[in-house]
């Protein structure tokens, strides 16, 4: 479970991974064996000396410039104190005013430099600004991400609404390939962060932001809402996984497939599809199905994602469940409430969620 605050996980295997492992929990525990030392000492959020995208890259080198300025300066003023502490000024009556020792000199001085370096560090931001404003190439794919409280849902746009793929806090996106993100709030203002592939964009109610990334080598990368939303907003992440232009293929085809129904009538499972039907469908959605809610994260394929709600959990049966009798107390004041289900519902509806792969 460790393995959720690594920044960027790149296994060797894991294209085979994402398309076989049918439990994403099985993907996650088969995670650790390929991180190397250097991965695992990293920050879940470590933008400030790692970049793994053209979007993210000048700005890494800004945040350098602006480090390096400040050490500089502190150290200028610490040592002009330490002067200023250390000097003794020779003795006159205090009631008096003498002339200007030439003090003023070095405001003049200090301005000037001040000035300069500022309008050097205006020029600079803007040119980092027009290097990340456009992708190097016209991107092929639109991804729509709209920020709720606190999850995000992911819809992979296409001209034919049958082909269109809706996830949720997990976002997938070929190696090498530009991506547009059109940014949508469905409640508050957000804003969407993947800090080792991009800066952040705020999501604004009623606006539509754009933004482009790009990752430049296979690998999970972490990301959070940077923008103060309310009491979840701390458990508000999502993971980008980039992966092979075949893979992406392969993960898109597979998650435009409808559920079927393999229920005999009067089954455990059957009890638990209608069971979810009349508690949780008016909510959620599963393709395929009479479930088209829209206020809550798309399920069709829940079993295909690593974690559950927002980054929150290990998608396990176990924490699954956990989530679904205890949300009020996990993720106070989120939009899923905590249902009271008896120990044969439980076991019914779980049987029914192990089918949506």
């Amino acid at each position: 479970m460790e393995q959720r605050f690594h920044p960027r996980i790149a296994p060797e295997n894991m294209g085979q991974s994402l398309s076989v492992l049918r439990p994403a929990a099985a993907l996650a525990l088969a995670l650790p064996s390929p991180v190397n030392a250097a991965q695992a000492a990293e920050a879940p959020l470590n933008y400030f000396m790692r970049s793994y995208g053209p979007a993210s890259e000048p700005t890494m080198y800004l945040g350098w410039v602006l480090a390096g300025l400040s050490v500089i300066i502190m150290l200028i003023i610490s040592l002009l104190l330490i002067v200023a502490l250390l000097r003794n000024r020779p003795s006159m009556d205090m009631r008096m005013i003498g002339p200007e020792s030439g003090g003023l000199r070095w405001i003049y001085i200090g301005t000037g430099i001040s000035t300069f370096i500022l309008f050097g560090l205006v020029i600079y931001s803007l040119l980092v600004l027009d290097a990340v404003a456009k992708p190097p190439s016209t991107p092929a794919i639109t991804v729509t991400v709209t920020g709720y409280d606190w999850w995000w849902r992911i819809e992979y746009e296409h001209d034919d609404p049958e082909q269109t793929v809706t996830t949720a806090n997990e976002l997938h996106i070929p190696v090498g390939e530009p991506v547009l993100i059109r940014l949508k709030s469905a409640d508050v203002i957000h804003a969407f962060w993947v800090p080792t592939l991009a800066g952040k964009t705020q999501m604004i109610p009623g606006l539509i932001n754009q933004q482009w990334i790009q990752a430049d080598s296979p690998g999970i990368y972490a990301g959070q809402c940077a923008q103060f939303c309310g009491a979840g907003h701390a458990r508000m992440s999502l993971e980008v996984v980039a992966e092979s232009a075949e893979d992406f293929e392969r993960w898109r085809n597979a998650q435009r497939r409808p559920v079927s129904s393999p229920f005999r009538p009067g089954s455990t499972g059957e009890f638990g599809q209608r069971l979810f039907m009349d508690r949780c469908g008016g909510c959620h959605a599963v393709r395929g199905t009479d479930a088209a809610g829209r206020h809550a994260p798309d399920l069709t394929h829940l079993n295909s994602r690593r974690w559950l709600a927002a980054g929150l959990l290990l998608n396990t049966p176990e924490d699954l469940m956990n989530w679904i009798v205890n949300a009020q107390r996990l993720k106070p004041g989120s939009r899923m409430p905590s249902i009271a289900l008896s120990e044969t519902e439980k076991s019914a509806l779980s049987t029914y969620l192990s089918t949506l792969d």
